[in-house]
């Protein structure tokens, strides 16, 4: 046996995106055309990068 520790996605589904951060597909892909939020394209899919998740989440912190 071995001990794996859980690995952190590096990117992530759109829908997964939005629920981590509380908001709906719609704002989350208003975020990705404003280019606040970085993705990936996989073939035909989009991913959302967790750092730029994390990134937008510090920004919107900062402006409180």
């Amino acid at each position: 046996m071995s001990d794996h520790q859980p690995v952190e996605p590096i990117c992530i589904r759109v829908n997964d995106a939005a629920r981590m951060i509380g908001i709906g597909r719609t704002k989350l892909y208003e975020l990705i055309s404003s280019g606040e939020l970085e993705t990936v394209k996989i073939g035909k899919a989009t991913r959302v990068t967790t750092a730029s998740l994390h990134e937008l989440v510090r920004r919107w912190r900062d402006e409180r």
